[in-house]
């Protein structure tokens, strides 16, 4: 089934910065199930009280900055150099809003759930970089005003550059998906239209997800040593 695919497709969830130190949503302990997604991740929260969820936004910033690459996102980063360099092509997206992908030496990193390294003015648009924490009064750089948000994708709100995902699935050669739950649309519908296109397809992840039967392999464990190894197989 593997070969020496050269158009590969990775999807990445919470699971591959799990053993960074960062928590997922949807798992036993995992941030959903502890905190109210409703009061802290939609536009309706953000309006009814932005204090809170900027609050909650920069602990999780905060906590990302303080996490370190694991080898899981190192192999990824290491695999896209090798299969760049014998003409292919890795194409990285993600789910997850930290930027440990980027540290670890990703050249190209797709955030289909935004970033928090960034903050967006909900009065221009524009998106600029945010490090630091964000605060209520804080100007956007663009235009002046006291309108910045994380610039992450809430509920009810629609991921970005499914365009760019779309067009890259259809020209993939295999579809990887690592540490995801299976449970968020649209991302867990990509296995599908990968299988449909005649794509082979992989999960690598700590335990089944809710669509594990989806897919035509899998390797089960941390993905630290899951996704060196898998790549390996590839010969990446």
């Amino acid at each position: 089934m593997l070969g020496q695919p050269r158009r590969i497709f990775i999807l990445t969830g919470a699971g591959i910065s799990a053993e960074s130190g960062l928590g997922t949503f949807r798992d036993r302990g995992g941030l959903w199930r502890r905190l109210d997604p409703m009061t802290l991740a939609t536009p309706e929260a953000f309006a009814a009280d932005p204090d809170l969820v900027l609050d909650f936004y920069n602990h999780r910033r905060r906590a990302a900055l303080a996490a370190e690459p694991n080898a899981a996102h190192r192999a990824l980063a290491r695999a896209a150099d090798a299969l760049a360099a014998r003409g292919g092509d890795l194409f990285l997206c993600t789910q997850n809003v930290d930027d440990l992908h980027e540290r670890a030496g990703s050249p190209e990193v797709v955030h289909m759930h935004g970033e928090l390294m960034t903050a967006r003015c909900v009065a221009c648009g524009s998106i600029s970089e945010r490090r630091s924490d964000l605060l209520r009064p804080d100007a956007c750089p663009h235009c002046g005003a006291a309108a910045l948000r994380p610039d992450v994708v809430w509920f009810g709100e629609m991921p970005k550059h499914l365009d760019r995902i779309e067009a890259a699935l259809a020209r993939a050669d295999l579809f990887v998906a690592v540490g995801t739950s299976g449970a968020v649309y649209p991302a867990a519908g990509y296995v599908g239209r990968a299988r449909a296109r005649g794509i082979p397809t992989c999960e690598l992840n700590l335990a089944p997800s809710d669509n594990a039967d989806a897919f035509d392999a899998a390797r089960y464990g941390p993905a630290s040593e899951t996704v060196p190894a898998f790549l390996a197989e590839l010969g990446l």
